[in-house]
């Protein structure tokens, strides 16, 4: 076990948290705020969407989903109710890289929640009639998802953006890959991927370190998983050198959604804090940024129009986003290219470029408030070093 051992501090910095590395790869993040009664417990595991096969799409996310629907020695019935009898939470959720999870209890309810925690990750049973329930409602998602005209921009985009990529993959799959998932499939996938290398754990509350780790040491170190793979490389973008354009055509839609943009950097970039102060100005601050000002504002070409940074652990997206009548369409399209040429090729003004990082840095306090905002970040600092 590897220790570092903190002093107490505000802001959540090296100087008040502390991070532990047990012996068989799972580290612990501890940040003690005895000013609150509940304790906050969210992670990942390194069992995204990355490791699904294309005629499989969406498996991570059937997994994920799986695990609080009973295990070898809980059933549905009993995970849930025990939940509900203590005021507690617990939730999963599958993305490219990761499946993260996050739950909620108060101090004294904490053994259990981390009891759970560890028998949903370490022993699901996929009962299944559950399956079943759950393979139903990601069959009406789907449809749902079909008839949305921002959900199938965004995928339309991604799979333009990132073409024989894993990021170009919606991470909920297709109806006929939800289809061919069966139940030997979610257990294949969970002994495959689900393991103690490169899980991570961060609990936020009135708890001390020592307490925090010892307990998750009871649930958690004696985790072992020789079958689970390592954190998959990511094949390399081939950069997009020419403009492209595409409709997705849905009867019966009223408004068109519009999703535009290139690679932007990753998480890990020398470039991203100027990336994400320029994505503020270009199309987010106050109301939408520049880009709201022109399209929505000024135009009125748009019922809304803003830009979004999307950066993780590999290549990111810069996308401007819109929704607008068919009729308008190039004009939105023309405004907002316009926006672009100058957010490029002239400096921004000072006055606007110390209005946006004032509120960067004083928005900054107000996300550490709660302690599901403090661990947020703690997971984030750990997953991008």
């Amino acid at each position: 076990m590897n220790r570092i051992q903190p002093a107490r501090g505000e802001l959540p910095g090296s100087e008040n948290i502390t991070r532990t590395q047990f012996s068989n790869g799972l580290t612990v993040l501890v940040h003690t705020n005895p000013d609150s009664l509940s304790v906050v417990v969210t992670g990942y595991l390194l069992a995204g969407a990355l490791y699904d096969q294309d005629e499989q799409l969406g498996l991570s996310h059937f997994t994920s989903l799986s695990l609080m629907r009973g295990t070898h020695s809980r059933s549905f019935h009993q995970i849930y109710s025990g939940l509900e009898n203590r005021g507690a939470s617990l939730g999963f959720g599958a993305r490219i890289h990761t499946v993260s999870f996050s739950g909620r209890a108060l101090a004294e309810d904490l053994p259990y929640l981390m009891q759970l925690l560890s028998d949903v990750i370490r022993n699901p049973a996929f009962p299944p009639a559950h399956i079943e329930k759950l393979r139903s409602q990601f069959l009406t998602s789907l449809a749902i998802r079909a008839q949305d005209t921002s959900e199938m921009a965004s995928l339309g985009f991604n799979r333009m953006l990132y073409p024989n990529h894993p990021y170009g993959r919606p991470e909920d799959g297709y109806p006929e890959t939800i289809q061919a998932i069966t139940r030997q499939d979610l257990s294949l996938f969970h002994a495959n991927h689900y393991g103690p290398r490169g899980t991570v754990i961060a609990l936020v509350g009135p708890i001390s370190a020592d307490e925090g780790i010892t307990l998750i040491s009871k649930h958690f170190d004696d985790w072992t998983n020789e079958d689970q793979t390592g954190e998959s490389a990511l094949p390399d973008l081939k950069p997009i050198n020419h403009s492209q354009r595409q409709h997705i055509p849905i009867p019966g839609k009223t408004q068109l959604d519009l999703v535009m943009g290139s690679a932007g950097p990753s998480r890990g970039s020398e470039d991203y804090y100027a990336a994400m102060v320029g994505n503020n100005i270009l199309g987010q601050f106050g109301m939408m940024g520049r880009i709201g000002a022109s399209v929505r504002v000024k135009s009125g070409l748009a019922y809304y129009a803003y830009s979004s940074l999307n950066a993780g652990v590999g290549p990111g997206s810069w996308e401007i986003i819109a929704g607008t009548n068919p009729s308008n369409i190039d004009q939105t399209i023309h405004l907002i290219r316009s926006e672009i040429q100058r957010f490029t090729n002239k400096p921004v003004l000072k006055g606007e470029l110390a209005d946006v990082k004032s509120n960067l840095v004083g928005r900054l306090p107000l996300a550490f408030e709660s302690n599901g905002g403090v661990a947020s970040a703690l997971i984030n600092m750990e997953r991008y070093k």
